[in-house]
């Protein structure tokens, strides 16, 4: 499968912000040790400014991906989510790198464990949840490359599933045309069978009517002939 781009750029961003806070971590021990911070400031703002430009990527390449259904809106949410505690990071490294005054271990103690030092604020402090609790950059990207590759099964799951219903849906779509031209046929051969019973019946009719002429016709000559023979008969 193909990297994601969105996935690789807020790879990239985290790795960056880790960057920035370690950054203002050693501006702050220089200035405490009394020692110029002068270029540090500006590699930390050339930093931030940077970490601004790929959050705004971030926000336009998930905009994107979501407006054309690249992912769905599940992932849509999740991803969301993860650039919500992108800018959160980044405004609380604002306020560090302004507040020149910060304790110098306060940033590596959050970065690695989470924790506050001296009542100082945590610049990385977030609600996480179990799953993703104490998860690096890498880790959290496999984790979103797994569920990603497990709703793509779903997803292929489901349209072997559509696709299935569909031929299915033909098959029965080619039953029924092939049951009403049966019907069809029957239409026409029952029809057919009227058309030539009433004909029977017709000729039927016309023989008995005939018959029924010549019987009569028979009684008729044959009383004749009787008739003639009783004439006859005397002058024997």
């Amino acid at each position: 499968m193909a990297p994601d781009r969105w996935l690789s750029l807020y790879d990239a961003t985290c790795q960056i912000a880790q960057e920035v806070a370690e950054k203002i971590q050693e501006r702050n021990r220089y200035q405490r040790n009394g020692e110029s911070s002068a270029k540090l400031n500006v590699v930390i703002r050339s930093s931030l400014q940077n970490l601004q430009e790929k959050i705004d990527q971030l926000k336009d390449l998930l905009l994107r991906a979501v407006s054309t259904h690249q992912i769905t809106q599940l992932e849509g949410d999740r991803r969301q989510n993860l650039v919500d505690d992108l800018l959160t990071r980044q405004k609380q490294l604002q306020a560090s790198y302004k507040n020149e005054g910060t304790e110098p271990d306060v940033i590596r103690s959050s970065l690695m464990t989470g924790g506050v030092k001296r009542g100082v604020a945590n610049p990385w402090l977030l609600e996480e949840s179990e799953e993703t609790r104490g998860l690096g950059c890498d880790d959290l990207r496999q984790q979103q490359r797994r569920i990603i590759e497990e709703q793509d099964a779903g997803l292929d799951a489901l349209s072997s599933i559509i696709s299935r219903q569909k031929q299915m849906g033909q098959e029965i779509g080619n039953e029924l045309d092939e049951q009403n031209e049966i019907i069809d046929d029957l239409t026409n051969l029952v029809e057919n069978t009227d058309d030539k019973l009433r004909t029977q019946t017709r000729h039927v009719k016309m023989v008995d009517k005939k018959s029924t002429s010549c019987g009569m016709l028979v009684v008729i000559v044959l009383l004749l002939i009787a008739i003639a023979v009783v004439a006859v008969w005397p002058a024997h």
